[in-house]
């Protein structure tokens, strides 16, 4: 089972744009139905993120980033260096995306995804809002094509 997550505050104008990703991804799998994938917006809820990905084969992750470079930038970062982050916090309102991964293959060893995979789009706008900004909805569109073509190439096309 391939799970794509989208992570994000929606109200906080860039910082949604996985969340907004996922959420189009959903709608497209809504007349293109395939199977063996599934996809969530878990908004800022780490430890949903964690319990969405437990029985997956594959986790991709979607969310915002701002480390000071190129508004829009697309980071595609191996879950094989996510491993090496310090110390998860296990006080729930640090609990991040991040977190559940480290822990989620600690607690749940061979029932949580090996394979695992982060999109990283550099924010331009961090402020209250409810719209992307220009740089960061292209690469919002870049990301869900490729996401598509991960879907369309490890999934089956349901001819219901």
């Amino acid at each position: 089972m391939l799970t794509i997550i989208g992570c994000g505050n929606l109200n906080r104008s860039d910082d949604g744009v996985g969340a907004i990703v996922a959420r189009r991804l959903q709608r497209w799998l809504q007349t293109n139905s395939y199977t063996n994938v599934q996809v969530f917006d878990c908004g800022t809820a780490g430890m949903e993120v964690m319990f969405q990905a437990r029985g997956s084969t594959s986790l991709i992750v979607i969310d915002a980033s701002s480390t000071d470079s190129e508004a829009g930038a697309i980071y595609k970062v191996p879950g094989k260096i996510l491993e090496k982050l310090p110390e998860p916090s296990y006080n729930l309102h640090d609990f991040r995306w991040d977190n559940a991964i480290a822990v989620g293959k600690e607690i749940f060893h061979d029932d949580f995804p090996q394979d695992v995979t982060v999109y990283l789009i550099e924010a331009e706008n961090l402020n209250l809002g409810l719209t992307l900004s220009s740089r960061v909805e292209r690469a919002a569109e870049k990301v869900l094509s490729e996401l598509i073509e991960i879907v369309a190439r490890e999934s089956k096309l349901c001819t219901n």
